[in-house]
């Protein structure tokens, strides 16, 4: 949610400077493709942040979002990646303390599992 990260900003709050910002409409439009491209060009973990369920301005866009999110897991834990390279979290636009700490957990954890495998 790109409202909260600009609030996390505007309260000089800190997170992780390897974290890079994609910015969509809404997380009803995230592609599978999209989390798996992401992992074969490098990125080491795709943190994905919707709005919070029944908050969605496109009603359930976010669920549909988590559901690909859950999907993407499995699938690339069958390709022998953790799955834990992908996770999906509810940020509100007013929760840019959130969205920080949620950003700096998920690096840490990703820190924990070490680098992408499969960085082309």
């Amino acid at each position: 949610m790109y409202a909260a990260s600009d609030l996390a900003g505007t309260m000089k709050l800190q997170y992780d400077a390897t974290s890079r910002i994609i910015r969509m409409p809404c997380t009803a439009r995230l592609d599978i493709n999209f989390l798996l491209k992401a992992l074969q060009e490098g990125a080491d973990g795709v943190l994905v942040v919707g709005c919070h369920p029944g908050d969605c301005a496109f009603k359930t866009g976010n669920l549909g979002a988590e559901r690909r999110v859950r999907f993407t897991k499995k699938l690339i834990e069958q390709l022998g990646l953790d799955e834990r390279r992908i996770k999906m979290v509810f940020v509100s636009a007013a929760e840019g303390d959130k969205f920080a700490a949620e950003v700096n957990k998920f690096a840490e954890e990703i820190r924990a599992i070490g680098p992408n495998p499969i960085r082309l």
